[in-house]
C-alpha cells in the first residue's frame, strides 16, 4: 500500500497543480469598458484641456472679428442716410464681404478644431490600446473584449472587468513616463 500512495500523491499533486494553473490562466473571457477607461485615463483629462484652451482661443478670435463686423455694421446704419447711393453700394459690398470672409474663417476653424479633436482622441485611444495589448500578452489572456456601454456585453460575471486595474496601471505608466 505504502508503495501506491507515493506515486498516488504525486498523481494527486500534478493534477492539483495543473488544474490550478488551468483555472488561474488567462484563458478566461475578460472585457475592458472603453468609455470608462477613456475618462480614467489622465492622459485624456490633460489632452482635453490643450484642445479646449485651444479652441477658446480660437473662438476668441472669430467672436472678435463678430464684433468687429457688427460695430461697422451698426456705424453703416447710422451713417447711410448721409451717404451717396455709390457710397451705399460700396459700404453694403464691403460689409457682405467681410461678412463672408468671416463665415469662411469661422468654417475652417470649426473644420481645423474637429480634426485636432479627432487626432488628439486617437492618440488618447492609441495609448489605451497599445497598453491593453500589451497587459493582455504580459498576463496571458486570449481575447480582451472592449465594451464601449452599447449593448455589445450585456453581462459579464463579477472579477471579468479589467477597466478598474487598467486604468490605475495606465495612470501609473503615464505619470512615471512624464
Amino acid at each position: 500500500m505504502n508503495k501506491l500512495a507515493l506515486p498516488a500523491a504525486i498523481i494527486a499533486l500534478i493534477v492539483a497543480v495543473g488544474s490550478f494553473f488551468l483555472k488561474s490562466s488567462s484563458n478566461e473571457l475578460v472585457y475592458v469598458d472603453v468609455n470608462e477607461m477613456l475618462q480614467g485615463y489622465k492622459r485624456t483629462k490633460i489632452v482635453r484641456a490643450e484642445f479646449e484652451k485651444k479652441a477658446a482661443t480660437m473662438k476668441a478670435n472669430v467672436d472678435s472679428l463678430l464684433g468687429d463686423w457688427q460695430k461697422e455694421l451698426k456705424t453703416y446704419e447710422k451713417e447711410r442716410s448721409k451717404m451717396s447711393k455709390k457710397e451705399l453700394e460700396l459700404k453694403q459690398e464691403l460689409l457682405g464681404n467681410k461678412q463672408q470672409q468671416i463665415n469662411n474663417y469661422q468654417q475652417a476653424i470649426q473644420k481645423q478644431l474637429a480634426e485636432e479633436d479627432k487626432k488628439s482622441t486617437q492618440t488618447v485611444v492609441n495609448d489605451i490600446n497599445d497598453f491593453v495589448k500589451e497587459y493582455g500578452k504580459k498576463k496571458g489572456y486570449n481575447i480582451i473584449f472592449g465594451a464601449v456601454g452599447n449593448g455589445n456585453i450585456m453581462y459579464a460575471k463579477e472579477g471579468t472587468n479589467l477597466t478598474p486595474k487598467l486604468i490605475e496601471l495606465l495612470n501609473v505608466e503615464f505619470e512615471g513616463g512624464k
